[in-house]
């Protein structure tokens, strides 16, 4: 007798003529998809993928290219990268770009940390406390947030005007005043944003904690404010970017060049539209850019937490 074969008898399911499944010998079941139907389920979705991928990545390669381009021309920087050069970005620091970076970090690092320390003392409360007014307090919050800020530029540079002849320091043309103005029309969103998470913290932690004695300081601080940590680095990061492209208040409010912002002083090189050095512009916007992206690989891990999940496990 021959022998058998031991691929074709996987194949057909034994020595018979057809398969486990009732299949003809010798056939495979192919689940690949083909021709119209991989279109119709698969292929479209690569299509569309790398048409926004162009569609993301072309301005990109087109604001370096005219940052590496000496000629300072956007027309001169429609063929991508035919000179490439170093000197727009050596000449930045010369006209005023270091002060304001410095300026524009400053004013988001401290704007971040206040409103994520008032956001999240003002959400504990609301969360943690029953007291007459809180209902109408945070129907109020939502009803301010409702109207942007820019409604209130004529009100703000009027009090800030006032104000400097009382505290200087927060008067106009001054960087905390700026930061106070941030940290006031920031408060809203982010205590309604904080609320919600700050509910899904269970009180049974609190009661547990000062049953050992604990203050309600420690409870805030040892307790509650690890356990939020994801939402708290998503309040700060949204604060931070918010404040670090901000330029309708901050052009209200600062008013000499050694006080602008990185979003102001590049609009004054960008507002003339004849002799606008727009090489130092490009390469300016390509240097403002990296704290923004350094700050969300290194806190990825956390935005995702903060955006997708709750903050007690177990």
């Amino acid at each position: 007798m021959a022998a058998i074969d031991p691929t074709v008898a996987s194949t057909t399911g034994g020595t018979g003529g057809t398969g486990d499944a009732g299949r003809p010998a010798g056939r495979v079941n192919d689940t690949r998809l083909r021709g119209r139907r991989w279109w119709k389920e698969v292929g479209w979705r690569h299509v569309v993928g790398v048409v926004v991928i162009v569609y993301c990545v072309l301005p990109l390669l087109y604001v370096l290219s005219a940052a590496l381009n000496p000629n300072g021309s956007l027309t001169g920087s429609n063929d991508l990268f035919s000179t490439v050069s170093l000197s727009n970005f050596g000449e930045l620091f010369g006209r005023g770009f270091g002060g304001w970076a410095v300026n524009s970090l400053v004013i988001c690092v401290v704007t971040a940390i206040g409103t994520v320390l008032m956001g999240a003392a003002a959400a504990y409360a609301f969360s943690r406390y029953r007291f007459r007014g809180r209902r109408s307090t945070l129907t109020g919050l939502l009803l301010v947030q409702m109207f942007p800020q820019m409604l209130a530029a004529v009100a703000i540079f009027l009090l800030l005007l006032q104000l400097k002849d009382v505290f200087p320091v927060l008067g106009l043309n001054s960087i905390p005043g700026l930061i106070a103005v941030y940290l006031g029309g920031a408060l809203g969103v982010n205590t309604f944003l904080l609320y919600g998470f700050f509910n899904t913290v269970p009180k049974e932690l609190d009661e547990a904690a000062r049953i050992d004695g604990a203050s309600h300081a420690q409870v805030f601080w040892t307790i509650i404010m690890p356990l939020v940590t994801p939402i708290l680095v998503v309040v700060g990061l949204l604060s931070f970017i918010s404040t670090y492209g901000e330029f309708f208040i901050a052009s209200t409010v600062l008013q000499s060049n050694s006080k602008f912002t990185l979003a102001i002083g590049l609009y004054q090189w960008a507002s003339d539209e004849r002799n606008a050095p727009w090489g130092l512009f490009a390469a300016g916007a390509v240097l403002a850019a990296i704290p923004v992206i350094l700050l969300f690989l290194f806190l990825q891990k956390y935005i995702v937490g903060g955006l997708t999940s709750g903050s007690v496990k177990g």
